[in-house]
Order: C-alpha cells, then sequence, then structure tokens
C-alpha cells in the first residue's frame, strides 16, 4: 500500500492491524484517473477511511483539504502516522461516519466524498451502501455537481431511486466502484 501519485507518490503507508480492507493501489489508481482534474483544489472527505489511503492520495494529488472519519482508534493513529510519513495535513475524525454526517459536516461543504464502507457478505451483516445512498446528510455535505465515488461488493444493485445519478461504475476484481452525483430537481 503507498501512494501512487503527487509530492507523496511511492510513499508506503502503513496498514492498522485490525479487520479493515484497505484500497487496492489499482482501485486507488482507478479512482483517481477517473476523477481526474476534479481532486487538485477539491475539499474531500474519506468516510470509513481505514489507513486514510484515498484522502491523502487526494491531499498528494492536491486536494485544498480532506477530512478523514474512523471510529477505530488503532486505524485513526496510523492515520495520523500516515500524515507524518508523507508531510501531508488533514483532519481525522474519531466517530461513527452517520454522526458525523449528521452533527458535523457542514452544508455543501465537499466537492468529492469517498467511501469504502465494510462489506456486507453475508445475511444479517450491515450494509453500509444503502444506508450512505439514503443519507440525507451525506447528500446535503456534498457541494452543488460534487461527485460521490463509493466501493461495494461487486454485483450488488445499487437503489439510487431519484436522488443519485451514476455517472460510472465499475468492477476491479472484489471491488465494484459508482462514480454518483445527487440529481438536480427538475424545475
Amino acid at each position: 500500500m503507498r501512494v501512487i501519485a503527487g509530492s507523496a507518490g511511492g510513499i508506503p503507508l502503513q496498514i492498522p492491524r485490525t479487520e479493515l480492507r484497505p484500497t487496492m493501489d489499482v482501485v486507488k489508481g482507478a479512482i483517481f484517473s477517473s476523477l481526474g482534474d476534479l481532486v487538485p483544489g477539491a475539499r474531500v472527505l474519506d468516510l470509513f477511511a481505514g489507513c486514510g489511503s484515498l484522502g491523502i492520495e487526494a491531499l498528494s494529488r492536491g486536494a485544498a483539504s480532506a477530512d478523514f472519519v474512523e471510529s477505530d482508534r488503532k486505524a485513526v493513529a496510523v492515520i495520523e502516522r500516515n500524515f507524518l510519513k508523507t508531510q501531508l495535513q488533514g483532519r481525522v475524525h474519531g466517530i461513527d461516519v452517520f454522526r458525523f454526517l449528521e452533527r458535523v459536516a457542514a452544508p455543501a461543504s465537499y466537492d468529492v466524498i469517498l467511501a469504502d464502507p465494510p462489506y456486507a457478505k453475508a445475511e444479517g451483516e450491515r450494509d453500509f451502501a444503502p444506508e450512505l445512498l439514503g443519507s440525507e446528510y451525506l447528500r446535503r455535505a456534498l457541494a452543488p455537481g460534487g461527485i460521490f465515488v463509493l466501493e461495494h461488493l461487486p454485483g450488488a444493485k445499487l437503489a439510487l431511486g431519484d436522488v443519485w445519478e451514476c455517472l460510472r461504475q465499475k468492477r476491479y476484481g472484489a471491488t465494484e466502484v459508482a462514480f454518483l452525483r445527487v440529481n438536480s430537481p427538475v424545475a
């Protein structure tokens, strides 16, 4: 696991010794290749941040700021160590993602929101993708025209409804990535 490009390109990142599943470099590279010119100067939110690799990649590629939300204390400590290794700075919030969105995230405060939640692989496991897609607070935190990048279990049908527009969706092995934008209300 490393930073792929930008000011910290090539620097290896530490991974916490937990159950977290970090985004593979090939997936991370594809995400940022797709985002392209949207990243420099962007305000980024990294949900379920893990080791911080997505938000750190955004900062390395010129994002103006990045907030990292991760409830696991070991992972929070690893994100902070990765800041030292990369000489990049972001704000880490050791809090539940949904509590952060509801209580901390200001309206229209992020141009890009990245989420790599745990996948529900068995019956009865919590499935975060539908919760995120249904979150009014997530939609509110996204700036007009902003992009929500959601990693999810391949083949899972996303409940986009009339709220989300899927700009792109691609599978990378055991991960599928959706690039979403909030639909504009019809006047």
